[in-house]
């Protein structure tokens, strides 16, 4: 992928942040109890990731100052917002973030100018220039009309700008897809990487979904009651067969590639990812374009020879690192690509004993699927 703020047009505001660096311990009526420690990068966007209830919307409370921890620290770069050893604490009102909620929460009676305005005024730049934000979310044609006249997609645009109008060291996303039926999701996702590409602040995104997850994320904390079970940048995790998500039955790896060839006659696109080969059913992209590509761990099998006459077209030499149970009766291989790429592989144990697999063997995967997630 892009590097944040790197493509033309980058848009930043606030300067940049090196980590984010967070502590928090907070009990809950009904027993509930956070307690997490997270160190997350200064760009790109870090994703909460787990089920409803395991407190994902609380960590970005906590991170926004609505909610205090009677444990913690909150450091953003060289700012210090919240020492629960010293008593500092940073109301919400003066910590320099964006906020985007699971309802756009736009105010009725503004133009989307209007909110937009009124955001600035309320940030680091009051006088700043809007015009690369509208350009970079698509909103120029809805900058006269008023919430009540825009789509559920078109208002969580306009309430991602409003949050960036503030000029912010760092942005909340709070399941800002969780609203949208199939179609808005589909109409806001691209916006969402075209901010994943140009944003050169940090984003702290929380969601329930996998899909999102393998789309946008550069770092991954998967969370379970209340704390932190999994993280690191995302193709660690995802390829992590101890993780809860290698045994599940979407177990996935995310890789990035870029289209380096067409055969138009067959139909099919090749992409490079690190010096690796894959064919792709056809894609109308131009060469160099960069892609996220996503391999099911269902998609993969695997020979111990090279197989002759496979209708499967990519086939490649990878070595076996770990394997992992998958329930009662299957396993999770993770297998290392001559790039130092990781996929997963999901074999019934039967195929597992037959083939003696065990870490180091040399094998082949045998790549049924490719799907270009972006």
């Amino acid at each position: 992928m892009v590097q944040p703020g790197s493509g033309a047009g980058g848009y930043q505001r606030g300067g940049r942040v090196s980590r984010l660096e967070a502590r928090f311990v907070l009990q809950r009526r009904g027993g509930f109890r956070l307690d997490i420690d997270l160190s997350l990068p200064g760009a790109g966007v870090s994703v909460l990731f787990g089920p409803s209830g395991c407190g994902k919307t609380t960590v970005l409370r906590c991170l926004a100052g609505l909610a205090q921890a009677e444990e913690g620290h909150l450091r953003l770069g060289e700012r210090c917002w919240q020492d629960s050893e010293t008593g500092r604490w940073v109301p919400t009102h003066r910590r320099p973030i964006g906020y985007v909620f699971q309802e756009a929460s736009l105010f009725p009676h503004l133009s989307v100018a209007g909110n937009l305005a009124f955001a600035r005024k309320r940030g680091a730049e009051p006088d700043g220039d809007d015009g690369d934000l509208i350009d970079l979310l698509g909103i120029g044609p809805l900058m006269t009309r008023r919430p009540a006249q825009l789509s559920g997609g078109e208002r969580q645009r306009v309430a991602i700008a409003r949050a960036l109008a503030t000029a912010p060291r760092v942005v909340l996303m709070d399941e800002p897809l969780a609203a949208l039926d199939g179609a808005r999701k589909a109409e806001i996702l691209p916006f969402l990487e075209r901010l994943h590409r140009e944003l050169a602040v940090p984003v702290v995104y929380v969601t329930h979904s996998m899909d999102e997850v393998v789309r946008l994320a550069d770092w991954l904390v998967v969370m379970a009651d209340g704390r932190a079970v999994s993280t690191g940048p995302v193709t660690e995790v995802l390829s992590d067969v101890a993780s809860s998500l290698a045994s599940s039955d979407d177990a996935s790896v995310a890789l990035d590639a870029e289209v380096v060839g067409h055969d138009a006659e067959y139909g099919l696109s090749r992409l490079d990812v690190d010096g690796v080969e894959l064919w792709i059913a056809g894609l109308e992209r131009p060469l160099g374009t960069r892609l996220r590509i996503r391999i099911h761990a269902r998609d993969v099998s695997v020979a111990l020879f090279r197989p002759d006459g496979s209708s499967i077209t990519n086939i490649l030499p990878s070595v076996v690192e770990a394997l992992a149970p998958a329930g009662a009766h299957q396993c999770t291989v993770r297998l290392r690509m001559g790039n130092g790429a990781r996929l997963l592989a999901r074999l019934t144990r039967r195929s597992c004993d037959l083939l003696a697999l065990a870490p180091g063997a040399v094998v082949y995967a045998q790549i049924k699927g490719v799907v270009p997630i972006n």
